[in-house]
């Protein structure tokens, strides 16, 4: 059997055995069918069974979380943990809290978290988790009882040299708090490296707030440099206007950019003034109101429900929203109106589709397992000061967050030119992300 034919093979033995996965199937497919080159030079790995392994989780977990809410009634919801891959080190990812949330979503985040944590070259696996449980609405009590009932499951399956979950949608320093305090309770341990994403004063890291916004748009700033250019003078528009898109927001700001866009669920504002970063955080961060509030508030800016935040003209185009957010016409709009760069603040937001337009007009795409690996470096970051038992600086901490984008950058880059597609960031990702995994992998031997 070819190469090809292989690759065809393991993905059709994906889809038949996670039925109904559609996120983890299309996840898992982006990957596989850019593999192609490497394992044709490395046929150890097909005798290995490497792909294989790679794309079948180590352990998944599935419980029930029992809650009771300020009136007294009893919800039951899902909660997940899938500890995908520990070959280069404990299981890493977040904790997502959102209705959507399933197994298959799950899958796909935690196997895109294999890549990305590989490609910081920190010592983190790749994991994820969460639960169907929405926080939005819920009193900050509600919130503590139901993040307690699901550490008391949960707490038995991680650990600092085990699985370390940290943050994701619905899921910030507030829940990270409340998860925190019952691990503890239930452990009698102070274990300050299980959880990160942790309060500053308790056992945090200056800048894991700001790490994944940050490290998009450094990220987007070294494919721009690669044509000459950057970010001064550039419109932008980023979607979202959660943490990601915030600290996004910021640091195109700092770095002479121009946000001229953002959304939330509801629909977008656009601000040809530019996004008043005090007055997002406000709506969205103390009243946790709709991003129509920001238009209320904002001479200049208009507010739409209809159509997409892609078509608003700009340079460069950060999607921080949620997966599939950016499909082909979102993507035909954005090279009709000159954008330049695309880069992922949140996990795989553009489609398969939306891609391939990007990659025939030649426009610079930053994939999400590594545009947006700031946050996951930051929390291996937070990981070593524990152990350490020390805390860095903010510019410390902000500092080396640059370099460890940087580094990511220079190896998708030249991993791409090695294997013939120079400017693929996608293809070099998967790759350079796919090796450092499965070199480990061989040398653990058949586990």
């Amino acid at each position: 059997m070819d190469v090809t034919a292989r690759i065809e093979s393991v993905y059709a033995q994906i889809v038949r055995r996670n039925p109904g996965e559609a996120e983890f199937h299309q996840a898992a497919g982006e990957v596989l069918h850019t593999l192609a080159p490497v394992l044709r030079a490395h046929p150890d790995h097909l005798d290995a069974r490497i792909v294989e392994r790679l794309c079948e989780p180590e352990r998944q977990i599935i419980f029930r979380v029992p809650w009771v809410d300020d009136q007294g009634d009893i919800h039951v919801s899902r909660g997940f943990r899938v500890e995908f891959n520990s070959a280069l080190g404990p299981y890493k990812g977040g904790l997502r809290f959102h209705p959507s949330v399933n197994l298959g979503i799950v899958k796909f985040l935690g196997f895109e978290q294999i890549f990305k944590n590989a490609l910081t070259g920190l010592a983190i696996g790749g994991g994820k988790g969460g639960a169907d449980f929405d926080p939005k609405g819920r009193s900050d009590a509600e919130v503590m009882r139901f993040c307690q009932s699901f550490m008391t499951e949960l707490h038995r399956h991680i650990g600092e040299h085990t699985d370390v979950p940290a943050g994701d949608i619905g899921v910030g320093a507030r829940e990270i708090g409340y998860l925190f305090g019952q691990y503890k309770r239930l452990t009698n341990r102070f274990e300050a490296g299980v959880l990160t994403g942790k309060g500053v004063a308790w056992g945090g890291s200056h800048a894991r707030t700001e790490a994944t916004g940050y490290g998009t748009v450094h990220f987007a700033q070294e494919m721009l440099r690669t044509r000459g250019r950057g970010f001064d003078g550039c419109d932008v528009i980023v979607s979202g206007s959660g943490n990601v898109a915030v600290y996004a927001i910021e640091k195109v700001h700092a770095l002479g950019g121009r946000v001229v866009a953002c959304s939330d669920s509801s629909g977008y504002v656009v601000d040809p003034a530019g996004i008043d970063l005090d007055l997002l955080k406000e709506v969205k961060e103390v009243r946790r109101a709709r991003i129509l509030d920001y238009a209320r508030a904002r001479a200049g800016a208009v507010f739409s429900d209809r159509g997409s935040v892609f078509e608003v003209d700009c340079d460069i185009a950060l999607p921080c929203a949620t997966q599939n957010e950016l499909g082909e016409q979102d993507a035909v709009a954005l090279v009709k109106n000159g954008v330049l760069a695309v880069a992922e603040g949140a996990n795989m937001p553009c489609t398969p589709a939306a891609v391939e337009v990007f990659r025939e007009a030649g426009v610079l795409f930053g994939p999400g397992k590594a545009a947006n690996a700031g946050g996951v470096a930051t929390s291996a970051l937070e990981m070593r000061q524990n152990a350490a038992r020390e805390q860095w600086t903010f510019e410390q901490t902000e500092a080396r967050l640059a370099e460890v984008m940087s580094d990511v950058h220079a190896l998708c880059r030249a991993t791409a030119e090695e294997y013939g597609s120079p400017d693929d960031y996608a293809l070099g990702a998967n790759v350079a992300g796919y090796l450092r995994v499965a070199e480990a992998m061989a040398a653990h031997g058949v586990i």
